[in-house]
């Protein structure tokens, strides 16, 4: 009795072995890497995000319609390391009285700006600061400026004109130009106009 059980416990490891070697072999055999990219692109449907931000307003625009109390609570959050009176100490980073126009990485008391800054270059114009704002490591890669950046262009926009008030006070641009209301299906328009009234012509002619 004792021998039989124990040739029916062996025949049942054997085959508990064989089907787990059996499975193990399986799904080596039929594993399917997970694809980098998901799903299946569709021609004519652009990602999540794309042109966005181009579908907005530029940044002259936002300027001419900026507002100026608006920019001076998103001053708020650069309070902690700037100050802006004229005359104010440098902090963490330099005080920043009379900043818009001003040549990047000079000036300011002697702060000691990072090489990446003074290597920069040329004032800081509207179109800089707003680069700046957006993102300080992607406008002067090594920048000592740890604030990640303004991810909303009127937030930035509203800045810009409060700190030009802050002893700059140099011209706001003007909005841009509005695009003409139909100007494509105008232009098609005219062009089918066009080569209508051609027969006619000819005809009367007789060319």
């Amino acid at each position: 009795m004792g021998d039989r059980f124990n040739t029916a416990a062996g025949w049942a490891l054997f085959a508990g072995i064989v089907a787990l070697g059996g499975a193990i072999v399986s799904s080596k055999f039929f594993h399917e890497e997970r694809p980098e990219k998901m799903g299946y692109a569709i021609e004519g449907v652009e990602a999540e995000g794309a042109g966005g931000a181009a579908a907005g307003p530029g940044l002259n625009t936002l300027l001419a319609s900026a507002d100026v109390a608006a920019g001076e609570k998103v001053f708020a959050k650069c309070a902690a390391c700037h100050t802006v009176n004229q005359g104010g100490a440098n902090g963490i980073g330099p005080n920043l009285y009379a900043t818009v126009g001003e040549g990047v990485g000079q000036g300011k008391g002697g702060f000691a700006f990072s090489d990446a800054l003074k290597s920069k270059g040329g004032n800081w114009t509207f179109e800089a600061l707003d680069h700046w704002l957006t993102s300080p490591r992607e406008f002067a890669p090594g920048t000592k400026m740890t604030f990640a950046g303004l991810g909303n262009p009127a937030d930035r926009a509203n800045l810009i004109a409060w700190l030009n008030t802050q002893g700059s006070n140099l011209p706001l641009p003007a909005a841009d130009a509005a695009p003409a209301a139909g100007g494509d299906n105008a232009a098609a328009a005219n062009a089918s106009a066009n080569a209508a009234e051609a027969p006619a012509t000819n005809a009367a002619t007789g060319k």
